[in-house]
């Protein structure tokens, strides 16, 4: 079994490459889904991701390019492991993540996750013109994370990556 740091960061490295098939801008590290990556005592390589809801239709696709990943780079054994536990939350989603979903037309997630009082919703600010004169048009867009806004302003639709707790 191999523990050093640096090879631990080169793992982390390769995987942190794979990106999110329903948002290719984002990486699974950009995203927070990618938890840790060790290497075992047979040598296989073992990735811990957290889905960002247990319902994930792209789990699969993720867990097939992290291993073709890998494989490129000259490992053989790779095993994916899912936790459930604790919950993904947008709060694990990097500022350079956010940065690029805004980048790419998708308004990223305003505030926290934290658990406790109810908030007040607050605006939702246009990726596109920067405008705060925004509307949802559907709780849903397209994938379950993200929401349908349109803005007032610019009359873009676009959407919203919704906070998750």
């Amino acid at each position: 079994m191999i523990t050093s740091a640096p090879r631990s960061a080169v793992l982390h490295d390769i995987a942190s490459r794979v990106a999110d098939p329903e948002i290719p801008v984002l990486s699974i590290a950009d995203l927070g889904i990618l938890r840790k990556v060790t290497e075992d005592e047979h040598g296989t390589v073992v990735v811990t991701i957290t889905p960002t809801y247990s319902g994930c239709p792209a789990l699969d696709a993720i867990s097939q390019d992290l291993v073709t990943e890998f494989s490129r780079e000259g490992y053989e054994q790779v095993r994916v492991e899912t936790v459930l536990s604790p919950a993904w939350t947008t709060d694990w989603m990097t500022e350079e993540g956010r940065a690029k979903l805004e980048e790419y037309g998708i308004a990223p997630p305003t505030g926290t996750g934290h658990r406790g009082p109810v908030t007040v919703g607050m605006s939702v600010k246009c990726p596109l013109c920067h405008s705060l004169r925004t509307r949802e048009l559907a709780r849903f867009g397209s994938t379950s994370c993200k929401a349908l806004y349109a803005c007032r302003d610019c009359l873009e639709p676009f959407d919203y990556f919704k906070v998750l707790a």
